[in-house]
């Protein structure tokens, strides 16, 4: 009989997931908390290697007509003038999507051959001879081979199987908070860069000229805010960002209409490892790494060398969880390394400190060192080589 998987998380990496083990003969069940897919979402970009996985997913194409196409930001001074020309190969690679079409494509290729449970999440989870027991919050137990935690940040396979999240997750220091707003600036496949000490903002405009993605990050409450619901995530960043010059006040108009505001602390995920006998843990629920750790292409070719060692190993997950941590523990650590110093450049806490991000901006995409940059953001893409795996769980 085809051997059963649960995943947990409708986003990227569990659709991922759900591609690549239906690939090699498994029957996958994804549970997602939210009652739909979310719509919208930060952009995300694919370079190098990753873009092997792409093509190999059969989704380059389909990708390519939701692409961004972003082109030039510029990087904005106090009084809101632009100083520096920043290309879009600093930011959107190869290919760049929005977080929401990717994750709405990947769906609709796997919705098929996958169930989809949406509004549900794993309470429990209890290992036995041959399976893992689920209950769920709202539907009835049951039984699977194999469960996957793919459910990002805070993953609650990852607290039913190894604790609460408080012992992997370490906070940067920094929030993020991202919503779609009415394009008054006018910008066309382009953005603007705008800080001041301890907050700013990225707005950009892409396929939808309508439109702009509003990102804000800043330094807030160090002990962080917990997970408060929509008003109070709005009351936060109204405090925060109150005062702002600039277009700020205009553009935090829009967010109580907002219908995509996403808000959260900046942190890492680190944990000895992946997985705890059948239940493996993908993705952010893993080595979440924070802004610039390459994570959703991570995410997918973790994807692929979960499934394909599976199939390499006949089914015996002990042996295949292992390889999958063994080449991908290298990359996450790389990841992790990357996104440690985000915080300080997309958010310098002083005077001082803006003047110096905005000097290394300037030499970074300058002529010689934009080479030394295209060859960093490359390397950290190419950490994990596309490999193709062959054969089927043998039923």
């Amino acid at each position: 009989m085809t051997k059963t998987v649960l995943v947990s998380g409708a986003s990227v990496a569990g659709p991922s997931a759900a591609f690549w083990l239906h690939h090699h003969g498994y029957s996958v069940t994804v549970v997602e908390a939210a009652p739909a897919l979310r719509p919208g979402g930060q952009a995300v970009d694919f370079r190098g290697e990753q873009m092997k996985l792409i093509d190999a997913m059969g989704l380059t194409e389909e990708l390519r007509k939701y692409e961004t196409a972003m082109g030039d930001q510029l990087l904005l001074n106090a009084e809101g003038k632009p100083i520096v020309t920043v290309p879009s190969s600093f930011a959107s690679g190869e290919l760049e999507i929005l977080r929401g079409d990717l994750a709405r494509i990947l769906y609709d290729r796997t919705r098929d051959y996958t169930e989809y449970v949406f509004g549900d999440r794993v309470t429990s989870l209890t290992e036995t001879a041959d399976g893992v027991e689920v209950t769920f919050r709202h539907g009835a137990p049951r039984r699977f081979d194999l469960v996957v935690g793919a459910d990002g940040v805070h993953s609650g396979v990852r607290t039913a199987a190894f604790g609460a999240e408080a012992r992997f997750r370490k906070d940067l220091g920094y929030h993020v908070a991202a919503f779609s707003a009415p394009n008054h600036l006018g910008l066309d496949h382009s953005g603007l860069i705008f800080n001041e000490p301890g907050r700013g903002a990225m707005v950009y405009s892409g396929r939808d000229g309508d439109t702009v993605t509003v990102i804000l990050y800043f330094r807030g409450d160090p002990r962080g805010y917990g997970r408060p619901d929509p008003e109070r995530q709005k009351e936060i960043v109204a405090d925060v960002f109150a005062g702002a010059s600039w277009e700020m006040q205009r553009l935090l108009s829009a967010l109580d209409d907002a219908p995509d505001l996403y808000f959260d602390t900046i942190g890492q995920i680190s944990l000895d490892t992946w997985s705890k006998g059948r239940v493996v843990l993908l993705g952010d629920a893993a080595w979440c790494a924070g802004p610039g750790g390459s994570g959703t292409g991570l995410a997918m070719m973790g994807a692929q060398i979960l499934a394909g060692e599976l199939a390499a190993a006949d089914g015996d997950h002990v042996a295949a969880f292992e390889k999958y941590e063994q080449r991908l523990r290298k990359p996450a650590h790389l990841g992790h390394k990357n996104g440690a110093g985000s915080g300080g450049f997309l958010v310098p806490e002083n005077e001082k400190k803006l003047r110096s991000r905005n000097r290394m901006y300037r030499m970074l995409t300058g002529p010689v060192f934009s080479k030394v940059f295209d060859y960093m953001s490359t390397r950290a893409a190419n950490a994990v080589q596309y490999r193709e795996y062959t054969g089927k769980v043998a039923g």
